[in-house]
Protein backbone atom coordinates (compact mmCIF):
# COMPACT_ATOMS: atom_id res chain seq x y z
CA UNK A 1 0.00 0.00 0.00
CA UNK A 2 1.37 3.19 -0.80
CA UNK A 3 -0.39 6.46 0.60
CA UNK A 4 0.52 10.25 0.63
CA UNK A 5 0.01 13.23 2.99
CA UNK A 6 -1.21 16.36 2.73
CA UNK A 7 -1.76 19.65 4.82
CA UNK A 8 -4.46 19.88 7.57
CA UNK A 9 -6.07 21.80 9.72
CA UNK A 10 -7.20 19.17 12.54
CA UNK A 11 -5.55 16.29 14.35
CA UNK A 12 -6.65 13.38 12.60
CA UNK A 13 -5.58 9.62 13.19
CA UNK A 14 -6.28 6.63 11.00
CA UNK A 15 -5.84 2.68 11.17
CA UNK A 16 -3.37 0.96 8.27
CA UNK A 17 -3.57 -2.69 7.47
CA UNK A 18 -1.22 -3.39 9.95
CA UNK A 19 -3.44 -4.26 13.10
CA UNK A 20 -2.26 -1.54 15.48
CA UNK A 21 -0.05 0.66 13.66
CA UNK A 22 -1.66 4.32 13.27
CA UNK A 23 -1.41 6.91 10.68
CA UNK A 24 -1.30 10.77 12.43
CA UNK A 25 -1.78 13.98 9.94
CA UNK A 26 -0.58 16.88 12.38
CA UNK A 27 -1.79 20.46 11.79
CA UNK A 28 0.75 22.83 10.76
CA UNK A 29 -0.42 26.49 10.96
CA UNK A 30 2.88 28.80 9.79
CA UNK A 31 3.32 32.22 8.26
CA UNK A 32 6.39 34.08 6.93
CA UNK A 33 8.50 33.36 10.08
CA UNK A 34 7.91 29.76 9.72
CA UNK A 35 5.28 26.52 11.07
CA UNK A 36 4.49 25.24 14.44
CA UNK A 37 3.33 22.20 15.28
CA UNK A 38 1.82 19.79 18.40
CA UNK A 39 4.41 16.84 17.65
CA UNK A 40 2.99 14.69 20.79
CA UNK A 41 -0.62 15.67 22.41
CA UNK A 42 -1.20 13.06 24.73
CA UNK A 43 -4.58 14.23 25.86
CA UNK A 44 -5.67 14.87 21.97
CA UNK A 45 -4.45 11.92 20.52
CA UNK A 46 -5.61 9.43 23.13
CA UNK A 47 -8.93 11.03 22.14
CA UNK A 48 -8.37 9.97 18.68
CA UNK A 49 -7.65 6.52 19.43
CA UNK A 50 -3.87 6.40 20.02
CA UNK A 51 -2.75 3.48 22.56
CA UNK A 52 -1.48 5.61 25.57
CA UNK A 53 1.76 4.04 25.24
CA UNK A 54 3.75 5.63 28.02
CA UNK A 55 7.23 6.84 26.12
CA UNK A 56 10.17 7.24 28.26
CA UNK A 57 12.41 7.90 25.76
CA UNK A 58 12.88 10.36 22.70
CA UNK A 59 15.64 9.76 20.53
CA UNK A 60 16.52 11.50 17.36
CA UNK A 61 18.70 10.57 13.96
CA UNK A 62 20.17 12.76 11.24
CA UNK A 63 20.56 11.76 7.52
CA UNK A 64 22.89 14.18 5.88
CA UNK A 65 22.18 13.65 2.28
CA UNK A 66 19.28 12.42 0.18
CA UNK A 67 19.52 8.23 0.02
CA UNK A 68 20.37 7.35 2.96
CA UNK A 69 18.29 3.92 4.05
CA UNK A 70 17.76 2.28 7.23
CA UNK A 71 15.91 -1.19 8.34
CA UNK A 72 13.76 -3.03 8.57
CA UNK A 73 14.30 -3.29 11.54
CA UNK A 74 11.49 -4.51 13.99
CA UNK A 75 11.77 -3.56 17.98
CA UNK A 76 10.27 -4.91 21.60
CA UNK A 77 8.78 -1.97 22.23
CA UNK A 78 6.20 0.61 20.70
CA UNK A 79 7.54 3.69 18.58
CA UNK A 80 5.73 6.92 17.94
CA UNK A 81 7.87 8.17 14.78
CA UNK A 82 7.60 12.11 13.55
CA UNK A 83 10.17 14.24 10.89
CA UNK A 84 11.48 17.88 12.18
CA UNK A 85 12.57 18.59 8.34
CA UNK A 86 12.64 16.74 5.58
CA UNK A 87 10.78 14.07 3.44
CA UNK A 88 11.06 10.09 3.88
CA UNK A 89 9.69 7.00 2.24
CA UNK A 90 8.33 5.28 5.00
CA UNK A 91 7.72 1.52 4.83
CA UNK A 92 6.66 -1.14 7.40
CA UNK A 93 5.97 -4.83 7.65
CA UNK A 94 4.33 -6.83 10.60
CA UNK A 95 6.53 -9.29 11.72
CA UNK A 96 4.56 -10.18 14.66
CA UNK A 97 3.65 -14.05 14.98
CA UNK A 98 -0.13 -14.52 14.05
CA UNK A 99 -2.09 -13.81 11.20
CA UNK A 100 -1.31 -10.50 10.00
CA UNK A 101 2.30 -11.59 9.92
CA UNK A 102 3.32 -9.72 6.30
CA UNK A 103 1.20 -7.36 6.68
CA UNK A 104 2.63 -3.81 4.47
CA UNK A 105 2.45 -0.17 4.59
CA UNK A 106 4.43 2.56 2.66
CA UNK A 107 3.83 6.48 3.07
CA UNK A 108 5.68 9.48 2.09
CA UNK A 109 5.83 10.93 4.90
CA UNK A 110 7.13 14.85 6.24
CA UNK A 111 6.82 17.07 9.15
CA UNK A 112 2.49 16.65 8.66
CA UNK A 113 2.58 13.20 9.75
CA UNK A 114 3.55 10.71 12.56
CA UNK A 115 3.06 7.32 12.73
CA UNK A 116 2.48 4.40 15.66
CA UNK A 117 4.27 1.71 14.96
CA UNK A 118 3.40 -1.03 17.16
CA UNK A 119 5.93 -3.59 19.04
CA UNK A 120 7.03 -6.36 16.30
CA UNK A 121 6.37 -4.18 13.22
CA UNK A 122 9.72 -3.63 10.93
CA UNK A 123 10.59 0.04 10.50
CA UNK A 124 12.49 0.94 7.23
CA UNK A 125 12.92 4.28 6.01
CA UNK A 126 14.83 6.39 3.36
CA UNK A 127 15.46 10.36 2.82
CA UNK A 128 14.24 12.02 0.14
CA UNK A 129 15.78 15.77 0.97
CA UNK A 130 19.14 16.35 2.23
CA UNK A 131 19.24 17.19 5.72
CA UNK A 132 16.27 14.91 7.02
CA UNK A 133 15.81 14.86 10.80
CA UNK A 134 13.50 12.07 12.27
CA UNK A 135 12.62 11.87 15.92
CA UNK A 136 10.88 9.11 18.05
CA UNK A 137 9.10 8.14 21.36
CA UNK A 138 9.77 4.83 22.73
CA UNK A 139 8.27 3.27 25.38
CA UNK A 140 11.36 0.91 26.75
CA UNK A 141 14.68 1.72 27.28
CA UNK A 142 17.21 0.64 25.16
CA UNK A 143 19.98 -1.34 25.74
CA UNK A 144 22.43 -4.18 24.35
CA UNK A 145 20.24 -6.60 25.61
CA UNK A 146 16.85 -5.21 24.00
CA UNK A 147 18.71 -4.89 20.95
CA UNK A 148 19.10 -8.83 21.30
CA UNK A 149 15.73 -9.18 20.90
CA UNK A 150 15.36 -7.04 17.31
CA UNK A 151 13.82 -9.01 14.30
CA UNK A 152 14.94 -8.14 10.68
CA UNK A 153 13.86 -8.24 7.49
CA UNK A 154 15.66 -7.36 4.14
CA UNK A 155 15.04 -4.08 2.47
CA UNK A 156 15.28 -6.05 -0.60
CA UNK A 157 12.74 -8.79 0.24
CA UNK A 158 11.01 -9.91 -2.99
CA UNK A 159 7.59 -10.58 -0.83
CA UNK A 160 7.28 -7.46 0.65
CA UNK A 161 8.23 -5.85 -2.06
CA UNK A 162 8.27 -2.12 -1.08
CA UNK A 163 8.90 0.47 -4.00
CA UNK A 164 11.54 2.54 -3.06
CA UNK A 165 11.57 5.91 -4.81
CA UNK A 166 15.28 5.77 -5.38
CA UNK A 167 16.82 2.18 -6.13
CA UNK A 168 19.00 0.27 -2.97
CA UNK A 169 21.43 -0.27 -5.71
CA UNK A 170 21.85 3.75 -5.03
CA UNK A 171 20.90 3.85 -1.96
CA UNK A 172 23.11 4.44 0.99
CA UNK A 173 22.86 1.50 3.03
CA UNK A 174 24.66 -0.08 6.16
CA UNK A 175 26.52 -3.20 5.68
CA UNK A 176 24.45 -4.76 8.98
CA UNK A 177 20.77 -4.11 6.56
CA UNK A 178 22.20 -5.53 3.47
CA UNK A 179 22.53 -9.09 5.71
CA UNK A 180 19.16 -8.79 6.69
CA UNK A 181 16.87 -12.18 6.19
CA UNK A 182 14.33 -12.41 3.20
CA UNK A 183 10.82 -12.81 4.80
CA UNK A 184 10.85 -16.81 4.16
CA UNK A 185 13.48 -17.02 6.77
CA UNK A 186 12.34 -14.71 9.18
CA UNK A 187 11.77 -16.33 12.36
CA UNK A 188 8.12 -13.92 13.55
CA UNK A 189 8.13 -12.01 17.08
CA UNK A 190 6.49 -13.46 19.67
CA UNK A 191 3.99 -11.53 21.71
CA UNK A 192 5.40 -10.14 24.94
CA UNK A 193 5.82 -12.73 27.63
CA UNK A 194 3.26 -13.21 30.18
CA UNK A 195 4.79 -13.66 33.77
CA UNK A 196 2.35 -15.86 35.89
CA UNK A 197 3.78 -15.76 39.69
CA UNK A 198 2.68 -18.47 42.52
CA UNK A 199 2.35 -20.76 38.78
CA UNK A 200 2.08 -23.90 41.11
CA UNK A 201 -0.30 -22.67 43.33
CA UNK A 202 -4.42 -23.93 42.34
CA UNK A 203 -5.20 -20.70 40.41
CA UNK A 204 -1.27 -20.81 39.10
CA UNK A 205 -1.45 -24.70 37.64
CA UNK A 206 -4.71 -23.48 36.07
CA UNK A 207 -3.37 -20.52 34.15
CA UNK A 208 -0.53 -22.06 33.19
CA UNK A 209 -2.61 -24.89 31.78
CA UNK A 210 -3.95 -21.92 29.41
CA UNK A 211 -1.31 -20.24 29.02
CA UNK A 212 1.01 -22.32 27.69
CA UNK A 213 4.16 -20.14 26.59
CA UNK A 214 3.87 -18.46 29.79
CA UNK A 215 7.03 -17.92 32.15
CA UNK A 216 5.52 -19.69 35.91
CA UNK A 217 7.52 -19.06 38.82
CA UNK A 218 7.62 -20.25 42.19
CA UNK A 219 8.70 -18.28 45.60
CA UNK A 220 11.94 -20.17 45.02
CA UNK A 221 12.53 -18.77 41.63
CA UNK A 222 11.39 -15.10 42.69
CA UNK A 223 10.51 -13.95 46.15
CA UNK A 224 8.24 -11.25 45.22
CA UNK A 225 8.22 -9.82 49.02
CA UNK A 226 11.85 -9.03 48.43
CA UNK A 227 11.98 -5.53 46.58
CA UNK A 228 15.78 -6.04 45.72
CA UNK A 229 15.13 -9.66 44.18
CA UNK A 230 11.81 -8.69 41.99
CA UNK A 231 14.36 -5.06 40.53
CA UNK A 232 16.99 -7.31 39.57
CA UNK A 233 14.41 -9.75 37.92
CA UNK A 234 15.04 -9.87 34.04
CA UNK A 235 11.72 -8.33 32.87
CA UNK A 236 12.43 -7.78 29.55
CA UNK A 237 10.26 -8.80 26.92
CA UNK A 238 7.66 -9.00 29.68
CA UNK A 239 3.97 -7.91 28.80
CA UNK A 240 1.91 -9.06 31.49
CA UNK A 241 2.10 -10.22 35.24
CA UNK A 242 -0.27 -12.12 36.69
CA UNK A 243 -0.34 -12.37 40.76
CA UNK A 244 -1.75 -15.83 41.29
CA UNK A 245 -0.13 -15.62 44.72
CA UNK A 246 -0.96 -15.06 47.81
CA UNK A 247 -1.22 -15.52 51.87
CA UNK A 248 -4.72 -17.20 52.28
CA UNK A 249 -4.35 -18.78 55.99
CA UNK A 250 -6.88 -16.40 56.81
CA UNK A 251 -6.89 -17.32 60.48
CA UNK A 252 -3.36 -17.82 61.17
CA UNK A 253 -3.14 -14.04 59.95
CA UNK A 254 -4.64 -13.56 63.22
CA UNK A 255 -1.75 -13.74 65.10
CA UNK A 256 1.15 -11.71 65.67
CA UNK A 257 3.06 -14.03 63.23
CA UNK A 258 0.80 -14.80 60.79
CA UNK A 259 -0.18 -10.75 60.35
CA UNK A 260 3.61 -9.90 59.44
CA UNK A 261 3.41 -12.81 56.75
CA UNK A 262 -0.03 -11.73 55.51
CA UNK A 263 1.05 -8.01 54.51
CA UNK A 264 4.51 -9.10 53.66
CA UNK A 265 2.56 -11.60 50.76
CA UNK A 266 -0.72 -9.19 50.48
CA UNK A 267 1.06 -6.14 50.24
CA UNK A 268 4.45 -5.76 50.17
CA UNK A 269 4.98 -8.11 47.40
CA UNK A 270 1.94 -6.57 45.72
CA UNK A 271 3.92 -3.00 46.03
CA UNK A 272 6.91 -4.63 44.89
CA UNK A 273 5.22 -5.96 41.43
CA UNK A 274 3.31 -2.29 41.24
CA UNK A 275 6.27 -0.35 41.20
CA UNK A 276 8.02 -2.45 38.37
CA UNK A 277 4.95 -2.73 36.40
CA UNK A 278 4.57 1.06 36.86
CA UNK A 279 8.98 1.18 35.41
CA UNK A 280 7.97 -1.02 32.59
CA UNK A 281 4.84 -0.57 31.50
CA UNK A 282 3.63 -3.59 32.18
CA UNK A 283 0.41 -5.11 32.39
CA UNK A 284 -0.74 -6.27 36.51
CA UNK A 285 -3.44 -8.59 36.89
CA UNK A 286 -3.81 -8.98 40.41
CA UNK A 287 -6.23 -11.67 42.48
CA UNK A 288 -8.93 -10.73 44.92
CA UNK A 289 -11.06 -11.76 47.48
CA UNK A 290 -14.51 -11.13 48.85
CA UNK A 291 -13.02 -10.55 52.03
CA UNK A 292 -12.24 -6.92 51.27
CA UNK A 293 -16.45 -6.37 52.18
CA UNK A 294 -17.56 -7.22 55.68
CA UNK A 295 -20.66 -8.93 54.01
CA UNK A 296 -23.18 -6.93 55.19
CA UNK A 297 -24.48 -5.99 51.76
CA UNK A 298 -26.38 -9.58 49.90
CA UNK A 299 -24.06 -9.13 46.53
CA UNK A 300 -20.89 -6.73 46.18
CA UNK A 301 -20.73 -4.88 42.96
CA UNK A 302 -17.14 -4.10 41.76
CA UNK A 303 -17.70 -0.44 43.39
CA UNK A 304 -18.59 -1.14 46.61
CA UNK A 305 -15.94 0.66 49.53
CA UNK A 306 -14.10 -1.76 51.33
CA UNK A 307 -15.14 -2.91 54.62
CA UNK A 308 -12.92 -5.70 55.79
CA UNK A 309 -13.43 -7.04 59.12
CA UNK A 310 -10.11 -9.07 59.75
CA UNK A 311 -5.92 -8.72 58.63
CA UNK A 312 -6.62 -10.76 55.36
CA UNK A 313 -9.37 -8.77 53.89
CA UNK A 314 -6.95 -5.70 55.48
CA UNK A 315 -4.15 -6.97 53.40
CA UNK A 316 -5.94 -8.02 50.66
CA UNK A 317 -7.76 -4.37 50.26
CA UNK A 318 -4.08 -2.25 50.35
CA UNK A 319 -3.17 -4.61 47.86
CA UNK A 320 -6.11 -4.22 45.91
CA UNK A 321 -5.33 -0.49 46.13
CA UNK A 322 -1.82 -0.26 44.81
CA UNK A 323 -2.45 -2.03 42.10
CA UNK A 324 -5.72 0.20 41.34
CA UNK A 325 -3.35 3.23 40.86
CA UNK A 326 -1.67 1.55 37.63
CA UNK A 327 -3.19 2.64 33.79
CA UNK A 328 -2.76 -0.86 32.65
CA UNK A 329 -4.48 -3.84 35.26
CA UNK A 330 -7.11 -5.88 36.28
CA UNK A 331 -8.25 -6.71 39.80
CA UNK A 332 -10.17 -9.95 39.51
CA UNK A 333 -11.96 -10.30 42.61
CA UNK A 334 -13.30 -13.92 43.80
CA UNK A 335 -14.87 -15.96 46.45
CA UNK A 336 -14.58 -19.47 47.49
CA UNK A 337 -11.89 -20.90 45.08
CA UNK A 338 -11.87 -24.67 44.18
CA UNK A 339 -8.91 -25.78 42.20
CA UNK A 340 -6.18 -28.67 42.92
CA UNK A 341 -5.04 -29.59 46.04
CA UNK A 342 -6.77 -29.14 49.71
CA UNK A 343 -10.29 -27.36 49.34
CA UNK A 344 -13.30 -27.46 50.64
CA UNK A 345 -15.03 -29.42 48.10
CA UNK A 346 -12.40 -32.37 48.25
CA UNK A 347 -12.37 -32.07 51.99
CA UNK A 348 -15.74 -32.65 52.13
CA UNK A 349 -16.01 -35.57 49.53
CA UNK A 350 -13.47 -37.26 51.60
CA UNK A 351 -15.56 -36.64 54.76
CA UNK A 352 -18.78 -37.98 52.69
CA UNK A 353 -16.07 -41.43 51.69
CA UNK A 354 -15.18 -42.38 55.65
CA UNK A 355 -19.00 -42.12 56.31
CA UNK A 356 -17.90 -39.05 58.48
CA UNK A 357 -20.94 -36.92 59.38
CA UNK A 358 -19.55 -32.97 59.42
CA UNK A 359 -21.23 -29.88 60.89
CA UNK A 360 -21.00 -26.85 58.32
CA UNK A 361 -21.86 -23.44 59.06
CA UNK A 362 -24.64 -22.84 57.36
CA UNK A 363 -25.12 -18.67 58.01
CA UNK A 364 -22.06 -17.50 55.33
CA UNK A 365 -23.35 -17.26 51.75
CA UNK A 366 -21.71 -17.32 48.53
CA UNK A 367 -20.66 -19.11 45.56
CA UNK A 368 -18.10 -21.00 44.32
CA UNK A 369 -15.11 -20.25 42.20
CA UNK A 370 -13.67 -23.21 40.49
CA UNK A 371 -9.87 -22.04 39.43
CA UNK A 372 -10.24 -23.47 35.39
CA UNK A 373 -12.83 -20.77 35.34
CA UNK A 374 -10.98 -17.83 36.87
CA UNK A 375 -8.02 -18.48 34.66
CA UNK A 376 -10.19 -18.69 31.76
CA UNK A 377 -11.94 -15.09 32.46
CA UNK A 378 -8.81 -13.80 33.44
CA UNK A 379 -7.25 -15.06 29.77
CA UNK A 380 -10.56 -13.55 28.19
CA UNK A 381 -9.72 -10.16 29.70
CA UNK A 382 -6.15 -10.61 28.52
CA UNK A 383 -6.82 -11.91 24.90
CA UNK A 384 -9.45 -9.03 25.03
CA UNK A 385 -7.80 -6.90 25.75
CA UNK A 386 -10.82 -5.53 28.12
CA UNK A 387 -11.14 -2.09 29.71
CA UNK A 388 -8.58 -1.51 32.81
CA UNK A 389 -10.41 -2.18 36.30
CA UNK A 390 -11.65 -4.28 38.93
CA UNK A 391 -13.92 -7.57 37.39
CA UNK A 392 -15.65 -9.46 39.97
CA UNK A 393 -15.44 -13.41 38.87
CA UNK A 394 -17.32 -16.29 40.45
CA UNK A 395 -19.23 -19.96 38.51
CA UNK A 396 -23.04 -18.60 38.48
CA UNK A 397 -25.60 -20.19 39.92
CA UNK A 398 -27.19 -19.54 43.37
CA UNK A 399 -25.96 -17.89 46.26
CA UNK A 400 -25.81 -20.96 48.67
CA UNK A 401 -24.39 -21.66 52.33
CA UNK A 402 -20.96 -23.23 53.39
CA UNK A 403 -23.58 -25.89 54.50
CA UNK A 404 -25.82 -26.03 51.34
CA UNK A 405 -23.05 -27.25 49.26
CA UNK A 406 -21.59 -29.20 51.37
CA UNK A 407 -25.27 -30.94 51.28
CA UNK A 408 -24.79 -31.11 47.83
CA UNK A 409 -21.77 -32.89 47.89
CA UNK A 410 -22.79 -35.36 49.92
CA UNK A 411 -25.16 -36.06 47.76
CA UNK A 412 -22.78 -36.99 44.60
CA UNK A 413 -20.97 -39.20 46.83
CA UNK A 414 -23.89 -41.01 47.13
CA UNK A 415 -24.79 -39.94 50.61
CA UNK A 416 -27.38 -38.34 52.60
CA UNK A 417 -27.54 -34.80 52.95
CA UNK A 418 -28.95 -35.34 55.83
CA UNK A 419 -25.47 -36.55 57.25
CA UNK A 420 -24.44 -32.69 57.03
CA UNK A 421 -25.76 -30.70 60.15
CA UNK A 422 -26.15 -26.78 59.56
CA UNK A 423 -24.18 -25.06 62.26
CA UNK A 424 -24.05 -21.08 62.81
CA UNK A 425 -20.64 -19.41 62.48
CA UNK A 426 -21.08 -18.75 66.61
CA UNK A 427 -21.62 -22.14 67.75
CA UNK A 428 -18.67 -23.30 64.84
CA UNK A 429 -16.20 -21.09 66.22
CA UNK A 430 -16.68 -21.55 70.10
CA UNK A 431 -13.64 -21.78 71.71
CA UNK A 432 -11.29 -21.50 68.30
CA UNK A 433 -9.14 -18.12 67.53
CA UNK A 434 -10.71 -17.45 63.95
CA UNK A 435 -10.90 -14.62 61.80
CA UNK A 436 -13.70 -12.78 61.15
CA UNK A 437 -15.97 -13.72 58.02
CA UNK A 438 -18.15 -11.61 55.55
CA UNK A 439 -21.51 -13.25 56.34
CA UNK A 440 -22.92 -12.18 52.58
CA UNK A 441 -19.33 -13.23 49.71
CA UNK A 442 -21.82 -13.34 46.76
CA UNK A 443 -20.06 -11.22 43.90
CA UNK A 444 -22.35 -9.60 41.13
CA UNK A 445 -21.23 -10.59 37.74
CA UNK A 446 -22.80 -8.20 35.58
CA UNK A 447 -19.62 -6.51 34.39
CA UNK A 448 -17.14 -9.86 33.33
CA UNK A 449 -20.61 -11.10 31.21
CA UNK A 450 -20.41 -7.80 29.80
CA UNK A 451 -16.68 -8.18 28.96
CA UNK A 452 -17.86 -11.62 27.13
CA UNK A 453 -17.10 -14.06 29.67
CA UNK A 454 -19.91 -15.82 31.52
CA UNK A 455 -18.58 -18.55 33.70
CA UNK A 456 -19.95 -21.88 34.46
CA UNK A 457 -22.64 -22.75 36.49
CA UNK A 458 -21.16 -24.09 39.96
CA UNK A 459 -23.54 -26.88 40.33
CA UNK A 460 -22.11 -28.17 36.59
CA UNK A 461 -18.81 -28.13 38.14
CA UNK A 462 -19.50 -29.98 40.87
CA UNK A 463 -21.16 -32.65 38.56
CA UNK A 464 -17.66 -32.85 36.30
CA UNK A 465 -15.33 -33.12 40.05
CA UNK A 466 -17.22 -35.47 41.63
CA UNK A 467 -19.15 -37.07 38.48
Amino acid sequence: MMASTGSATELAVTTTPIPGMLVLTLPMPGDNRGWFKENWQREKMLKLGLPDFGPVQNNMSFNTAKGATRGLHAEPWDKYVSLATGRIMGAWVDLREGDSFGAKLSIEMGPETAVFVPRGVANGYQALEDGTAYTYLVNDHWSPEARSQYTYLNLADETAAIAWPIPLDQAEISDADKKHPRLADVTPMKPARTVVIGAKGQLGQSLMELLSEASGLTREELDVTDREAVQAFNWNGVGTIINAAAYTAVDVAETDEGRKDCWAANVHAVQNLVEVARERRIRLVHVSSDYVFDGTEQEHDEDEAFSPLGVYGQTKAAGDALVATLPRHYVVRTSWVIGGGKNFVGIMADLANKGVKPTVVADQYGRLTFTQDLAAGIVHLLQTDAEPGTYNLTNTGEVQSWADIAKQVFVRCGKSADDVTPVSTQEYAAGKKISPRPTHSGLKLDKIIAAGFTPAPASQRLDELLG
